[in-house]
């Protein structure tokens, strides 16, 4: 289970995969891929620690619908569009607890869900999708009262390789964050600061990171794979320059390893 800033990472794996299963866009029968393993993630935004969680995966295609579960994330495709794509989002954003030093001084921030919806669109490539550039923009709010922010990612992908065996695709990013969700996980109001230690800080909406991310499965057989996906964001203005920050660091690695089964 990813933060959701790894599933457009995740998500590319699984598409490339996926259309080699794929024979007609409509198919009778469900047909995808599912994929199990570990991978690690920031603890926090900000942190400079990491955790150890379950990854877990999914593309499942069937009757025009691409159905995609990615850790913490799900979303729909529901255009039947080979070069469009566009659905509803939504996600689970892991709570800011037990964090050791002056940030556990801070308040705890509770489990966040995230709900909105992205569109994409791929150009160029060949049949079996390789060469393809792949953009996609994704907004979602929060529903469950924990930051109230909105955000908003934008993603580039390049699918470099695609074939029966082998899949090999690149991936940048940026996120935009409204001040809501800003102040809730990097910002530090005065009395936060006489509790912690902490600088008092009221950081504004801006750009809140910008990342890379690599991606690739190699399968042993029509059925049974690996897949595997490593990044890291970087975090910059207001971001960057939190107290929050300052007790962690600016680089948010991640990544996972799985093993995958096509059907």
């Amino acid at each position: 289970m990813f933060r959701p800033t790894m599933l457009a990472c995740a998500f590319a794996a699984l598409s490339a995969s996926v259309s080699q299963a794929q024979e007609i866009e409509a198919a009778p029968s469900p047909h995808g891929v599912v994929a199990i393993g570990a991978g690690v993630a920031p603890e926090f935004d900000g942190s400079k620690d990491v955790r150890v969680l379950p990854a877990i995966l999914a593309d499942i295609r069937w009757r025009g619908v691409n159905v995609q579960v990615g850790g913490q994330g799900l979303r729909a495709d529901i255009v039947s569009n080979s070069r469009l794509a566009f659905g509803p989002v939504l996600g689970v954003r892991l709570p800011r607890d037990d964090a050791d030093g002056r940030i556990g001084l801070l308040p705890e921030i509770d489990t966040a869900i995230e709900a909105g919806a992205f569109v994409g669109y791929r150009f160029g490539g060949n049949e079996g999708g390789q060469g393809a550039l792949e953009t996609e923009l994704s907004v979602v709010q929060d529903v469950s009262g924990a930051h109230d922010g909105l955000l908003a990612t934008a993603r580039v992908s390049y699918f470099a390789i695609r074939s029966d065996t082998f899949s090999l695709s690149l991936d940048a990013r940026t996120t935009w964050v409204n001040q809501d969700y800003a102040r809730t996980y990097f910002g530090v109001t005065p009395a936060e600061a006489v509790a912690s230690g902490l600088a008092a800080y009221r950081p504004g909406s801006g750009i809140r990171d910008v990342g890379m991310s690599l991606t690739a499965g190699y399968w042993f057989s029509p059925r049974i794979g690996v897949m595997g996906a490593v990044g890291a964001n970087y975090l910059v203005g207001d971001f960057a320059d939190s107290p929050v920050t300052d007790e962690g660091r600016r680089w948010q690695p991640m990544g996972a390893l799985t093993v995958a089964y096509r059907f």
